[in-house]
């Protein structure tokens, strides 16, 4: 299917590894012009080129902290303005609520709540005068579904969808769309850094840890970033116009909810 949004410009965030780079990846192959973003300078550039290399597309690598305020102007000076804009950032470790200090609790509030929307109230306008613009946050399941220890990231993300949640009504009218997507077990760096944790503490294999995960999924498996960054650029694409406002869960069956 051709999604329509060849020669448009994207911003994926945190696009060096995992969802993101699944994301840049897709959207790349769509046919956009993509800024890679990631913090380590190596990783960053490197994923670029890969991307670039696969697809053909011009791909712009912006090695930058999204959360800061310097971070957010050296994208934005990259692509000032953009079609697509793609919210990611990584989340607050596992840790019990009662370990949780202010400072704690602020910065998590910061990455992944203020920081999508300071990036929104940015480029919103510009999409909107523009008469297209398509804007897809990367949440969590643990919106839906409550995982200790995750508090802190499950807050955050869920006021991000309940703030946005207002704002994407008042731009529908001008073919911007906002959604958010929110990932089940994926494999990514950060879930594999999980299970090789895991699997030390309790003293066995990787791959008994990595299997036990999976045979919990109805679906039998991990998901996989490029198929998370294929439902990104289809919600980007000229056919999703009319999809607004929505939490679309992809987790391979894992939340047993029917609604």
């Amino acid at each position: 299917m051709d999604l329509g949004i060849a020669g448009k410009k994207a911003i994926v965030c945190a696009s060096s590894r995992g969802l993101g780079r699944g994301c840049a990846l897709r959207l790349a192959e769509a046919g956009c012009e993509v800024v890679v973003n990631g913090r380590n300078e190596e990783v960053t550039n490197e994923t670029a080129a890969q991307i670039a290399a696969a697809t053909g597309a011009r791909t712009i690598a912006v090695v930058a902290d999204v959360s800061t305020a310097e971070g957010q102007a050296k994208l934005l000076e990259a692509c000032s303005d953009p079609d697509i804009l793609v919210n990611n950032n990584a989340g607050p470790p596992f840790r019990d609520f009662r370990e949780l200090s202010r400072e704690d609790m602020l910065k998590g509030v910061t990455n992944n709540m203020v920081t999508p929307i300071e990036l929104v109230q940015q480029v919103i306008d510009g999409m909107a005068e523009r008469g297209f613009g398509r804007i897809v946050n990367i949440t969590s399941s643990s919106v839906y579904n409550a995982i200790p220890g995750l508090d802190l990231s499950s807050g955050a993300r869920a006021g991000l969808t309940s703030f946005l949640a207002g704002v994407a009504r008042t731009v529908a009218g001008s073919n911007v769309t906002i959604n958010n997507i929110l990932p089940g077990k994926f494999d990514t760096d950060r879930l594999r850094a999980n299970h090789t944790f895991v699997a030390e503490r309790q003293g066995i294999p990787v791959e008994d840890v990595r299997q036990r995960e999976a045979n919990n999924i109805p679906a039998g498996r991990l998901g996989t970033p490029e198929e998370f960054g294929a439902l990104c650029a289809f919600l980007c694409s000229v056919h999703a116009g009319y999809i607004t406002g929505r939490n679309l869960l992809l987790d391979g069956g894992l939340n047993q909810s029917a609604f």
